[in-house]
């Protein structure tokens, strides 16, 4: 039987939107404050998520278990498949060591860790968002970070703070492209809306990266090389997102980005090196090594740093080929399976003035196994075994050994994703939204600060767009705002709210080998992702009247 939902159960809307934030604090309260393990704090969110669903909201008990069940089974698939495989290539490589060979190189290119830092985790970072998201850049970030001789701490943090710039065009588009599906509004101009918000970011995230890392005296020592990584990648994203569209805006950015910070730092280097964190350990003899003359690289011979850096190029050379729209559908040709979820497919109404007629929510479960980001990244690490010379019996060995190391992450990605449909399809969101929306003359701040929500919500900026951008466009044509202004600061909005969501520190905590301190990296991340969403929020508001 059809369920419509109601925004305002307890007949005063303060009181329904803490009542619906409830889930929200019980998460992240017990994450931050109670320390507990991530996998029992998600668990006891998805219990308050289900009790305030099914008890104040009213949602039929058989479609809260609905949810939950499909929620988890996406929490496995994609998003798991994703933080297994990648996981399983770092330890193919970690075993054989080669990488090991693959932080000498990049030693080779700088021994600064600020510059190491600016080069993977902003630069590399956004190449692996831009052509797949949904976690992979983190992950890829952090372990090598990690690897380079990050503490667990800050290879998760700042990979996570990095994860934001190319955010909003990630996966070739795919968040853009959803929100315009959800409105109606157009892409291209949703595209060059975004355009003019997302690029000073980009600028400004480097430097803001490498202040949390080394303080303002460490960014000030290389802020040449922090330019130049913004500038490659704002100047690009906003030509391509305004007169092309969403589709390369990121990953086209992040490749022109890599490729100009690379040849800056053969001709350019800081007059100190850094080598430590904020304890300041410096080598005073910097300025008298030729840039290109460097490292520790160049006492290995040439085909083995090759063979170290071949695996991560196999990722992304099949990550990007995989994130094509042309080669998604004919992978999904292949194998398509898809289960309309029982009892909950087009069974519960949105109704207004969330949406502006009563709107069924789909609920299909695609299992389409080959086009996955993570089937991709199988792949990726199946040849690069082959090329590092290991046997069948070697790579069971190793994968069984990566499983058992992300056990509890993929129990923990189960439940926040459970936690996040119990909380769509009880209405609980809408809610919350719906508060966002009583702003008033504020509301292209706090509109961008409900993208922020949502994706901290939801871990996706694609979820947060497809879940909160009708309401956008509803509202800001209530208050005589720019609807496509509102729905695009949705979308910049969100980006920020990447780093503090829990599926995303989930992924850096298992990359790094530190599961359990989920909320150290939440306290750790939580004021950047705050303070970033503010000043987004205040560029909104000067676009929307000024």
């Amino acid at each position: 039987m059809p369920w419509n939902q109601a925004y305002d159960p307890a007949g005063q809307w303060l009181v329904s939107t803490l009542l619906a934030a409830l889930p929200v604090f019980v998460l992240l309260g017990t994450l931050a404050f109670l320390k507990l393990k991530a996998h029992w704090a998600a668990s006891l969110g998805l219990l308050s998520a289900l009790f305030i669903a099914l008890v104040v909201f009213g949602m039929p008990t058989g479609k809260g278990a609905a949810a939950a069940v499909y929620g988890a089974a996406y929490g496995l698939f994609p998003i798991g498949w994703i933080i297994l495989n990648v996981i399983f290539l770092y330890g193919l490589a970690e075993e054989k060591g080669y990488f090991t060979i693959l932080r000498e190189s990049l030693a080779g290119v700088t021994r600064d860790r600020r510059l190491q830092l600016l080069l993977i985790a902003f630069s590399f970072g956004a190449f692996f968002e831009g052509a797949a998201g949904f976690g992979t850049p983190v992950a890829v970030s952090a372990a090598i970070l990690i690897g380079l001789g990050f503490s667990p701490l800050l290879a998760s943090g700042l990979s996570l703070i990095a994860n934001t710039a190319p955010v909003a065009f990630g996966a070739l588009g795919t968040p853009l492209i959803a929100l315009a599906g959800v409105t109606g509004l157009d892409l291209r101009a949703l595209s060059a809306m975004v355009a003019r918000q997302l690029p000073i970011f980009s600028i400004i995230i480097p430097f803001w990266l490498i202040w949390v890392y080394a303080g303002w005296r460490g960014m000030k020592g290389v802020w040449p090389a922090l330019l130049v990584a913004g500038v490659s990648f704002a100047v690009p994203q906003f030509l391509l997102a305004t007169f092309h569209g969403p589709w390369l805006a990121g990953v086209g950015a992040a490749v022109v980005s890599i490729g100009t910070l690379f040849a800056f730092l053969r001709v350019w280097r800081p007059r100190k090196i850094w080598l430590g964190g904020r304890g300041e350990t410096w080598d005073e003899t910097a300025a008298s090594v030729s840039p290109a003359g460097a490292g520790a690289a160049g006492r290995r011979p040439r085909a083995q740093v090759i063979r170290a850096w071949i695996p991560w190029l196999i990722l992304s050379g099949l990550v990007f080929l995989w994130g094509i729209p042309a080669i998604k559908r004919l992978l999904d040709g292949i194998f398509p399976v898809k289960i309309a979820v029982p009892g909950l497919d087009r069974m519960i109404f949105r109704m207004p003035p969330v949406v502006p007629v009563p709107a069924p929510e789909a609920a299909v479960f695609s299992l389409n196994g080959l086009s996955a980001t993570g089937s991709g990244i199988f792949l990726a690490a199946l040849a690069s075994a082959a090329v590092m010379n290991y046997s069948l019996q070697e790579m069971v060995r190793v994968w069984w050994k990566t499983l058992k190391r992300v056990r509890f992450s993929l129990l923990t990605v189960s439940a926040m994703m459970a936690i996040g449909f119990v909380t769509r399809y009880g209405g609980l969101d809408a809610t919350m939204g719906l508060a966002f929306a009583r702003t008033g003359v504020l509301y292209p701040f706090f509109g961008t600060m409900l993208g922020w929500l949502g994706v901290a919500l939801t871990g996706s900026d694609t979820s947060s767009n497809v879940l909160f951008g009708s309401l956008q466009k509803i509202t800001a044509a209530q208050l005589g705002l720019d609807p496509t202004l509102m729905a695009a600061a949705n979308s910049s909005g969100g980006v920020m709210g990447k780093m503090i969501d829990a599926q995303s520190i989930v992924v850096a905590s298992t990359a790094t080998k530190w599961y359990g301190q989920e909320g150290r990296i939440l306290r750790f991340v939580f004021f950047h992702s705050l303070a970033l969403a503010g000043l987004m929020g205040l560029l909104v508001m000067l676009e929307a009247y000024l």
